[in-house]
């Protein structure tokens, strides 16, 4: 099969720039990473080479409406193809997964965390498996803007399925990131295939303001300006899209808000509403992008500046897909900063949090060590992702190495009569399924096997016994559901230095702290710059633009700075008993970094219950480390 027939049955004509390289490197035998802007057609640089491949593409995605939307687009071709997620039945998701494993199903699309489901990897060893697709992929870097711990094990179940070749996708590899990711995987700079950032029609804007009623006027004259059509409005904070949302209706522009704080029911309306045309606008968080493939997007106006220059590149990709012109425009406050920085200070755990998981590691009893980290995390105090991270940091110092996930428990409910399923086998495995199903117990409508004593009775691994109820549950015999994940853990080194240890993993979160804020400045000295913007952004990401664009603000010469930062809020003529008595009052340690994060508004396992509390998120515009210190001299505590 040429690529020329299989471009027909996708119904094009020719490859769009960056495509034609990628797909004859795969179809070479060979792997590659993709760095295309949003938009830019990645997704068939896996779809086309699947159909000639000889086994299963397995492709890990972030998002289940990007899953669905590709699923539905491969099924309209007549390609088979399916997605394992969440929303699926128990008898879709066995139907898929016998597809998967009988060689029917070319195309699979899971989530990463689905690679943490002991029964979904032995599975894996029984499909056919000829490509690795990991969109998203600068996730896999410590150097990228949305690095997630559980990325960075994709190379090793890479090599453990002995899977022959891998496709990277991304929008957001600055060539640090990119290099990062292609050592990971064994690749060499010969495996990148770059396409220029530019896009003509998107030009970019810059709207200076002040305070929050130029913020708004700001608005108004972007949404009032050419090109008319659909719009984004990005905001930070949830109350933020509300807020725009309202104010955008009542000023004759309608507009719905969109975060993940909606119920899912409402978010698939105002998604739906606003694919097919009926909502012209949706002011979001972030929540909402990310597999939105909507062409005729006119506008993306950031109200509120973007997290890093990726995530402004990714959301202002989302415009103008159909190439015609479009509008992209930064409202350039330093009003409402620290909020943005309060995110990332949130996500920095506190020395004392890394000294006692230290401490704990030191002295464990056994050599394997079993984390629950929800549990862990509530202990810590310590937001579930960083957690994962430090994890992640332990093993690359050698401190552990992860031998397993295995789910605390199974539990299974008869689909048959017991005796029918025990007599459909004979000999050893009719012993040994009787073994399984007497040392289970029977509750009203579930059954928990006992996995450890099946094991000893039986002399069977445990995987052997996962393997039998996963076969059952596929024959419909069963239906089978598992309890809480735990990560398994060896302890490499137990004699630790533990407060070196502590001090030098904190300053890894300090660095990456510090990383994540001049990110966030970084887009404003962007915005801020004389220079092209269009030119600025291609040069970020390694690809230099020869000339200026001719379309942006500046080439136009409206550039105006963007005003200075207002002055921050006097505290010392504040109270904490006043501002927050009440939750003071309440703590049995009264420990300022968790009264800061409280009255930054940042989110963490011990305020999981505040959200309501007087005082919560009373000081979020005010810097996180000036509330602290503030919060110190209010408790009589000396600095450090």
């Amino acid at each position: 099969m040429n690529t020329a027939e299989l471009l027909n049955r996708f119904g094009f004509s020719g490859f769009r720039q960056g495509q034609e390289p990628v797909v004859e490197r795969i179809l070479g035998g060979g792997s590659a990473l993709a760095v295309f802007p949003t938009g830019a057609g990645k997704s068939l640089c896996y779809q086309l080479p699947a159909l000639a491949l000889p086994g299963l593409t397995v492709v890990i995605s972030p998002l289940i409406a990007l899953m669905k939307d590709q699923e539905d687009f491969l099924k309209a071709k007549g390609i088979p193809a399916a997605r394992l997620d969440s929303t699926l039945t128990r008898e879709a998701s066995r139907k898929i997964l016998g597809e998967a494993m009988d060689g029917t199903l070319k195309i699979l699309m899971v989530s990463v965390e689905r690679l943490r489901n002991e029964i979904f990897r032995e599975q894996l060893k029984r499909m056919n498996l000829s490509l690795l697709v990991v969109d998203e992929a600068h996730c896999i870097s410590e150097w990228g803007h949305n690095f997630r711990p559980d990325y960075l094990k994709i190379p090793e179940y890479k090599a453990f399925y002995n899977i022959p070749q891998v496709l990277l996708l991304t929008a957001t590899a600055t060539p640090k990131v990119a290099r990062d990711i292609c050592e990971k995987f064994g690749m060499g700079e010969e495996s990148v295939v770059r396409t220029g950032f530019f896009r003509p029609n998107l030009h970019l804007r810059v709207l200076p303001a002040a305070t929050y009623a130029e913020k708004r006027g700001a608005l108004l004259a972007a949404m009032g300006d050419e090109p008319r059509g659909p719009a984004i409005v990005y905001t930070t904070l949830q109350k933020g899209a509300e807020a725009a949302a309202a104010f955008l209706t009542e000023n004759g522009f309608p507009c719905e808000a969109y975060h993940a704080g909606l119920a899912p029911d409402v978010r698939a309306s105002i998604q739906n509403r606003f694919m097919e045309g009926s909502l012209p606008t949706v002011a979001a968080t972030i929540a909402f992008g990310m597999g939105i493939d909507k062409s005729d997007i006119r506008k993306v106006i950031h109200f509120d500046p973007p997290k890093s220059i990726e995530g402004y590149s990714q959301e202002i990709g989302r415009a103008g897909r159909d190439g015609e012109l479009s509008a992209c425009t930064l409202i350039g406050s330093r009003e409402g900063i620290h909020t943005l920085e309060n995110f990332v200070y949130g996500d920095t755990p506190s020395k004392e949090s890394i000294f006692k998981l230290v401490s704990g590691i030191a002295a464990h009893p056994e050599k394997n060590w079993e984390v629950r980290q929800s549990e862990l995390s509530r202990q810590l105090d310590m937001r579930p992702l960083p957690l994962k991270t430090l994890l992640v940091y332990l093993e690359l110092f050698g401190v552990i190495k992860p031998v397993r996930v295995f789910f605390e428990n199974y539990a299974f409910k008869y689909e048959r009569p017991k005796g029918a399923i025990i007599d459909v086998f004979q000999g050893d495995r009719r012993a040994f399924v009787e073994t399984l199903f007497s040392l289970s117990d029977d509750k009203k409508v579930w059954s928990y096997p006992d996995m450890q004593a099946v094991c000893q009775a039986t002399g069977s691994p445990r995987e052997r016994i996962l393997s039998a109820l996963s076969w059952f549950e596929e024959q419909g015999m069963i239906t089978l559901k598992q309890g809480r994940a735990v990560d398994v853990f060896e302890i490499l080194q137990q004699q630790v230095d533990v407060p070196g240890l502590a001090e030098r993993l904190h300053d890894l979160f300090s660095r990456k702290e510090g990383s994540e804020v001049a990110r966030i400045h970084q887009v404003l000295d962007l915005a801020d710059g004389t220079a092209c913007l269009s030119q600025a952004l291609s040069a970020y990401f390694g690809e230099p633009l020869e000339r200026p664009c001719g379309s942006c603000s500046v080439c136009l010469g409206k550039h105006r700075p963007i005003p200075p930062a207002p002055h921050a809020r006097d505290l010392s003529t504040l109270r904490l008993d006043e501002v927050a008595g009440a939750f003071v009052a309440g703590l049995s340690n009264r420990d300022p970094r968790l009264i800061a994060k409280f009255l930054c508004g940042i989110p963490s396992p011990s305020l999981s219950r505040t959200r309501g509390e007087k005082g919560f998120a009373a000081l979020e515009t005010e810097p996180f480390h000036e509330v602290m210190a503030w919060c110190e001299r209010e408790l009589g505590i000396s600095e450090q």
